[in-house]
């Protein structure tokens, strides 16, 4: 079962982003712009992992200690890079809460020998990827067409702000891979104080 722990969006906040997909798609037609309905804020991805190993994790991020935080959901950016992105995101600022948050689900999770985190968490939304790609930089990556319209677009607006959300628990949700995109289902809810 391929898993993964997030925070989810508001209602009122997930439908802002999705107006603000349907006016700007058409400006990277080609990218594959994820549902507003699968839009999360990734805390840890787990991966690939059995049944039992499953029940673990649920045992683990039973014991996480977390407290509610604020998160805005503003501007945007590029993976890897500007001049060769290959996803298109909407930043996230929070207090320094939603990181600990992370770096607590982390190292509970390493205790199950699934891998930690390489990178500082960078918390964000992605709205879009061009085709298939990961957002990690990769050797002889170079410019990509795919967002160059929506890039010129969004220089021309004015800052983007979708709001602000208090997460008040994270989940644990189960993601099905096919050819229309993923589907993610919550498995469980964890509350933070």
């Amino acid at each position: 079962m391929r898993t993964f722990v997030a925070i989810d969006l508001d209602e009122d906040i997930r439908e802002k982003i999705s107006r603000f997909q349907e006016g700007v798609s058409g400006f990277a037609p080609n990218a594959r712009w994820v549902r507003p309905e699968s839009l999360h804020i990734t805390l840890k991805f787990i991966g690939e992992q059995k049944e039992e190993q499953v029940a673990a994790v649920r045992e683990a991020l039973q014991h996480i200690d977390g407290s509610n935080v604020e998160i805005r959901l503003r501007d945007y950016g590029f993976f890897p890079t500007a001049k060769a992105p290959r996803v298109f995101w909407i930043g996230i600022e929070a207090a320094p809460q939603l990181a600990e948050l992370a770096a607590r689900i982390d190292a509970a999770l390493s205790e199950l020998n699934i891998a930690s985190e390489e990178r500082a968490f960078s918390p964000h939304l992605t709205l879009a990827r061009a085709g298939s790609a990961s957002p990690k930089w990769k050797k002889g990556d170079g410019p990509n067409s795919t967002f160059t319209t929506l890039q010129d677009r969004l220089t021309a607006m004015s800052k983007l702000d979708f709001g602000a959300v208090t997460a008040r628990d994270f989940f644990l949700y189960r993601s099905e891979l096919s050819p229309k995109g993923a589907k993610y289902t919550k498995l469980q809810s964890f509350p933070l104080r």
